[in-house]
């Protein structure tokens, strides 16, 4: 027959569980109370939840869950969360619409709520192209600095903003400088005593015989847009040529594929996708990036 009595560990006189691993008794220490009072507890909690709040699914052939004694919903709540959202930027749009844009700049508390709609809009929409923040990128222009192709102010950023560059629009701005080298308007030679100009403009060393050969070309092909002293034309978007700043680059091999042959990129116009105030909030918020004109 075997022993009904439990086997006391000698040395930490415990009753074992019989059980044994290379020569370890294992111990039947009771659990702890403290373990045992958060175990009950969490029981309960978890009992009292199912009868409360929304928990159990449906049985089958039924559809949805128990919705609990408080009846609580987080699809109600977040409905409720937009629908105050959506009442409050509907009085914000109101506001900003109806106000001029640089008088928005005057008011503390709504330009605080343009710039937070700006800066979302802007993130939604604009940095894929312009970069956080407006760092521009190689064919999409910076925009936290204080060079403007077509204006900075404040109702010129607007305009660019709701008609686009160059975009399906009937307002929308347009230039296009024509493709010298692919159409063959001008010789190879030229195109490089030009590359030398636009250099020597820009303030950085070049070829002085090509830059005295290209004066008279560049006056009868290019001035009539960038100007005499190619400081450029902000109402035909024509870039200052002597401020060293570049769309596509500024090395002699990007101003050369330029002069060949130009990219006229294309900025859409936002007018009809995003409504009035977003479009001036997008205004203001670029206004403050570069800080504006």
């Amino acid at each position: 027959m075997t022993d009904p009595s439990p086997e006391i560990d000698s040395h930490s006189g415990v009753e074992t569980t019989g059980q044994e691993w290379d020569g370890i008794k294992e111990l039947n220490n009771p659990l702890p109370r403290w373990w045992l009072f958060i175990f009950w507890a969490s029981i309960l909690v978890a009992v009292a939840y199912w009868i409360l709040m929304p928990a159990w699914p449906a049985l089958p052939g039924f559809q949805g869950n128990t919705t609990g004694i408080l009846g609580q919903s987080d699809r109600v709540r977040v409905a409720a969360d937009m629908s105050v959202l959506k009442a409050g930027r509907t009085a914000l749009s109101a506001r900003l619409t109806a106000t001029d844009a640089a008088s928005v700049l005057s008011d503390h508390e709504l330009s605080q709520q343009v710039m937070a709609l700006g800066d979302s809009a802007f993130g939604d929409n604009c940095a894929t192209c312009h970069g956080a923040g407006g760092g521009g990128a190689s064919g999409y222009p910076r925009l936290a600095d204080d060079i403007w192709l077509w204006g900075g102010a404040l109702q010129d950023i607007e305009r660019t903003i709701r008609y686009g560059i160059r975009a399906e629009h009937a307002d929308t701005r347009t230039s296009e400088m024509p493709a010298f080298g692919r159409d063959a308007f001008l010789t190879a030679t030229q195109i490089d005593d030009l590359v030398q100009f636009v250099i020597s403009a820009s303030g950085r060393k070049a070829d002085a015989g090509a830059v005295v050969r290209a004066r008279p070309v560049f006056e009868q092909n290019c001035a009539s847009c960038h100007g005499f002293d190619a400081h450029g034309d902000r109402s035909k978007g024509a870039p200052n040529l002597t401020d060293g700043e570049w769309l596509y680059g500024g090395d002699p091999g990007a101003i050369r594929r330029t002069i060949v042959g130009p990219r006229n990129g294309v900025m859409p116009a936002w007018g009809g996708r995003l409504d009035p105030a977003t479009v001036r909030a997008l205004a203001i918020y670029v206004h403050s990036l570069g800080g504006g004109e």
